[in-house]
């Protein structure tokens, strides 16, 4: 049987980060537990983290990715010094890592992973998927890892991410640092059961661009023109902009069906741009021609009235089951690049208080990336801009 501890700090020294967040989390006993995950900020040398992790804790399998921020039990920071941390103590899951993932092999890597964890021979039905964030298609990977473990199997997690310039993002695994790597974490314990929902609060706006040329997730073309020109001319941004520069104010909706939008409190789910050689724009998923995407805007009140429906929904779906850990993705531009800090962290509060078991928070492991997989319509689902939360209950 599983358990979960969680902690995070905001600390310049790496190595004293890591030991601060393993003793508030697991007190003395740190050194016999199975698996440790961190998030941290780029301010962070990811060798020295994972070297770290592992002198206390040797026996541990440890991952870690890049983000722009964290949320744990102690609440949000977006500084660049962040780290969160979720151990785990037992033995019912498995894992796998590949490298060198990008958008053109995305369905073939996420299949080695997908087989590797298969032939753990553990009863899996949860998959912790984590990627990076820059070229990568997203949609073939939910796909592949499908064609071993079937549909019904959720998929959770998000994509890494830097701080929002859309330069580099970092995954660690078996002691290696990555730039354009990818691991799964699949939980085996038979008591667990999980919860997904995404939802971001935005609207789309004007008359869409349409996709003229395209090739997989690479957008070539919108309305005949050369994509990355027009994206930037719709968005009011200089020619000489870059990713970082559109990514606050450039969120691409595509529409969703009636049945879907009332799910999603949304007409459109959205997509981000975070990678472009000369003017082709390297989409989030794979992305055919006759594609229509409407230029977005955040509207506050309806960020925080969807994040309570979502809240509420999932509370109701737990039917008083204690939650046991909440795993979180958030999109970097819902942080502080979008809020000032104080309705931030009432935003942060509203999602938390809700899953609270006798006044305390359970586990929590959150990051500010750069996508998030949650559930939509009853089927795994990759999602950009949104808060996406993952709730493990017994």
């Amino acid at each position: 049987m599983l358990s979960f501890y969680s902690a995070s700090t905001r600390i310049v020294n790496t190595k004293r980060g890591v030991v601060e967040c393993m003793e508030i989390a697991l007190g003395s006993n740190y050194s016999d537990c199975d698996l440790i995950l961190l998030h941290a900020a780029i301010g962070h040398n990811f060798q020295e983290m994972i070297d770290q992790a592992h002198e206390l804790a040797p026996r541990a399998q440890i991952f870690a990715a890049s983000c722009c921020g964290v949320v744990g039990r102690e609440g949000v920071s977006e500084s660049m010094k962040d780290i969160a941390l979720m151990a785990v103590k037992g033995n019912d899951f498995a894992t796998a890592s590949v490298d060198e993932i990008y958008g053109h092999n995305s369905y073939e890597k996420s299949l080695e992973l997908a087989k590797a964890l298969k032939a753990s021979g553990k009863k899996i039905n949860m998959i912790y998927f984590l990627a990076s964030g820059i070229d990568i298609a997203n949609d073939r990977c939910i796909a592949a890892l499908e064609s071993e473990f079937g549909p019904e199997v959720t998929i959770f997690g998000a994509t890494s991410s830097d701080n929002m310039k859309g330069f580099i993002s970092y995954q660690a695994f078996n002691g290696k640092v990555k730039e354009h790597g990818a691991f799964a974490i699949a939980f085996a314990d038979p008591s667990i059961n999980i919860e997904t929902q995404a939802t971001h609060g935005f609207l789309a706006v004007g008359e869409p661009l349409k996709v003229t040329k395209s090739h997989g997730h690479i957008i070539e073309e919108f309305n005949h023109k050369p994509a990355w020109k027009e994206y930037l001319t719709r968005l009011g941004l200089p020619e000489d902009s870059t990713c970082g520069d559109s990514i606050p104010v450039g969120a691409l909706g595509e529409k969703l069906s009636p049945e879907l939008a009332k799910e999603y409190g949304n007409n459109h789910i959205l997509r981000v741009v975070t990678k472009h050689e000369g003017d082709s724009m390297y989409y989030a998923t794979e992305c055919p021609v006759g594609t229509e995407l409407w230029l977005t805007t955040r509207d506050e009140n309806l960020i925080f009235s969807e994040m309570d429906r979502m809240v509420n929904s999932m509370k109701d779906r737990l039917n008083g089951k204690t939650p046991v850990a909440v795993f979180h993705a958030d999109c970097l531009a819902r942080g502080r690049f979008l809020f000032n800090r104080i309705i931030k962290e009432e935003l942060v509060n509203r999602m938390q208080y809700p899953f609270y078991t006798h006044g305390e928070c359970p586990p929590w492991l959150g990051m500010y990336g750069f996508g998030e997989f949650a559930r939509l319509g009853g089927k795994n689902t990759y999602h950009n801009y949104t808060t996406a939360l993952y709730v493990l209950y017994r």
